[in-house]
């Protein structure tokens, strides 16, 4: 079979459809490539060349790797809005005008959305459950001009949650550990995956929120919770393999600060230990926060953070 083609005289030709089909095929792929190339052009145009070391450089550090091209410029672009604003702040910080660093982290390519869903993942309680486990709050006491929780040995490593939003169980766990250290002398580092997997009968919702509370009432009910070790975290809900027989540590009650009331919490943090807190880690300059700027202190970086509410949205909690 072949078809005619015409040219301006009128004239016609024979050509097989074969090779007919094969002309339109090289003009779609010629199309095709056409447009990769000004994509490719386009995307060349919106990002700074000046930046590609350090662009290398974090994600070899962070092990950063991605499933192709688009998605890689995709993130790039993300990561130098976040590199030029962190420039620019900390010019700033180096005038005067805040008192604290901002500094590049492994969150450098991270929408904003996608941060926030996975570090404000806690499910607040619309009433919280007031019963016989709730002691009244007693202290007040004076307090020391500073306290070092990590001096005292009271606190485990800096833990990383990763994407799943699990950020209630290191709150619990981090209480829990500080009061183990108390009671037994021995510091040990608790299972946050132990509650992101078993906890969700009690309000939880594993990688997608849940609160300290509902935490510690699991423990409470179940009578212990696992080691970090014989229960290690993954980053993700699982099925919940909890066993007695590797119980840590146990939970017999905890206690409510009153909600907005600093001078508790300083009590709290003085003479009873590490507290769970929930924290608003929404503002950029929350979740890329370095260090405190030379001459500054940690009570002015505290009382900027107030102004965008980063200090405890909820009743903290303590567990003993």
């Amino acid at each position: 079979m072949a078809d005619r083609i015409y040219d301006k005289s009128g004239s016609s030709t024979q050509i097989p459809r074969g090779l007919l089909r094969s002309i339109e095929r090289f003009r779609f792929n010629m199309l095709g490539s056409l447009l990769v190339a000004l994509f490719c052009g386009t995307a060349v145009a919106l990002i700074d060349p000046n930046l590609d070391e350090h662009w290398m450089v974090w994600k070899n550090t962070h092990g950063k790797v991605y499933r192709h091209k688009i998605e890689e410029f995709k993130r790039r672009r993300i990561w130098e809005d976040y590199f030029n604003m962190i420039k620019e702040h900390n010019v700033e910080a180096s005038l005067g005008i805040h008192t604290y660093k901002l500094g590049m982290n492994h969150m450098g390519d991270l929408a904003p959305e996608e941060i926030i869903y996975m570090l404000t993942s806690t499910l607040e309680p619309q009433e919280l459950e007031l019963g016989p486990r709730n002691r009244p709050w007693p202290l007040q006491r004076s307090v020391p001009e500073s306290v070092d929780c990590r001096v005292k040995g009271l606190v485990t490593e800096v833990k990383m949650q990763g994407r799943c939003g699990s950020c209630w169980a290191f709150s619990a766990v981090g209480a829990l550990e500080g009061q183990l250290k108390k009671t037994t002398g021995t510091l040990v580092s608790l299972s946050a995956q132990n509650l992101v997997d078993c906890a969700t009968k009690y309000r939880t919702s594993g990688c997608h929120g849940g609160f300290m509370t509902n935490a510690f009432h699991y423990v409470i009910d179940n009578q212990g919770i696992e080691s970090e070790k014989d229960y290690p975290y993954e980053d993700r809900q699982g099925q919940c393999h909890y066993s007695p027989r590797y119980r840590a540590a146990n939970c017999t009650s905890y206690k409510c600060l009153p909600k907005g009331d600093e001078q508790a919490l300083l009590e709290a943090v003085a003479h009873i230990g590490p507290i769970a807190v929930a924290i608003d880690a929404s503002r950029l300059t929350f979740i890329f926060y370095r260090s405190v700027n030379p001459g500054g202190s940690l009570v002015c970086v505290l009382q900027e953070c107030t102004g965008i509410q980063c200090v405890p949205k909820m009743l903290t909690m303590e567990c003993c």
